[in-house]
């Protein structure tokens, strides 16, 4: 599958929210999230424009592997998720095996997400309003789609994003913002 996705700095979120609501879109969850993040052992991630988590919800883990991004305006790249069963394996065991194997812990994320779906043109949307401590308020206009579509569904989180007026797209990866407010450069 492919994730197509703009994100946007952006403060006025109950406006957006409301704007969402208005459109039929609902409100999914609220939740805080921590992102381990990893480097491989055998390429450097920042180069080759990967990346790999393990989310951590609650007690539930998901990997996460995302390929490099596509050209054009709206971030595309292959996105892989794979979720932990509860119960079957901690979320510390899942991080000693991918340190195991190799990989080098790089850095970790914590925001707070609130998560609404819009039904447009055919695909669904997710809206997440993220806080990140530190950085900044965001917004996320994101579909998941396969690769038939691909320009479509650019062209839907395009046209959501211009109905919210959010003009000026955040290239750079909620990791990648972390890690430059802390002055790091990893």
């Amino acid at each position: 599958m492919l994730e197509i996705e703009l994100k946007f700095r952006f403060d006025d979120w109950e406006r957006a929210k409301q704007q969402v609501q208005e459109w039929g879109g609902r409100f999914l969850e609220s939740r805080r999230e921590r992102d381990h993040y990893f480097n491989a052992p055998d390429r450097d991630f920042r180069t080759t424009d990967e990346v790999f988590r393990l989310r951590c919800v609650d007690e539930v883990g998901i990997l996460t592997y995302k390929g490099p991004k596509r050209g054009g305006g709206v971030k595309t790249r292959p996105e892989i998720e794979v979720p932990l069963a509860t119960g079957t394996v901690t979320l510390a065991d899942a991080e000693k095996l991918i340190l195991a194997l190799g990989y080098r812990a790089t850095a970790v994320v914590m925001k707070q997400r609130e998560t609404y779906t819009l039904q447009r043109d055919g695909f669904e949307l997710h809206l997440c309003f993220d806080h990140l401590g530190g950085v900044g308020r965001f917004v996320e206009i994101e579909i998941v789609t396969d690769e038939s579509r691909t320009a479509e569904a650019a062209a839907v989180v395009e046209a959501v994003a211009k109905d919210l007026n959010l003009t000026v797209p955040e290239p750079r990866a909620y990791l990648r913002m972390v890690l430059d407010a802390k002055g790091i450069d990893a």
